[in-house]
């Protein structure tokens, strides 16, 4: 047991030395992926982070994170551009990808999903509704996105 005594929803030890599932966090506003990243962490997971859609795609094919939360207005190139890059990466097509945005429109849900991302979640983000999307996904059985 860590120090802290605490377990998050990741089953893994907040703060200690076991391997925590990781998670590429892209958002480009500094606030919000700062408290995204400490609710997270919270919950047992190991945070990447990425402020745009060129570097998602290079921390993806780095460090092959387990998921990610894509924000879909990204400077450089744009979350839903990023998703269809890194869904042609090696470990792409299986790789859990969650859409993060403020329009809540069945536009942009339906261009997410044909994008390739698995989920959607509208901002301002409801963190028990992510945690639940986040750990269903995570435990799902990983399947080619076509």
């Amino acid at each position: 047991m860590n120090q802290s005594g605490r377990t998050g929803k990741a089953g893994r030890e907040v703060g200690g030395l076991g391997e925590s599932p990781t998670i590429l966090l892209v958002e480009d506003t500094e606030d919000n992926r700062h408290m995204m990243k400490k609710l997270l962490e919270m919950s047992g997971y190991r945070v990447l982070e990425a402020t745009n859609g060129e570097e998602a795609v290079q921390v993806t094919s780095k460090e092959s994170p387990e998921l990610i939360l894509m924000d879909l207005s990204l400077p450089i190139i744009d979350g839903l551009a990023a998703t269809r890059l890194i869904r042609n990466l090696p470990a792409g097509n299986q790789l859990p990808i969650i859409a993060v945005s403020a329009h809540d429109t069945a536009d942009f849900h339906a261009d997410a999903l044909a994008a390739g991302c698995n989920a959607y979640i509208t901002k301002p983000i409801n963190y028990p509704e992510l945690e639940e999307v986040v750990a269903r996904l995570m435990a799902a059985p990983k399947t080619k996105i076509q």
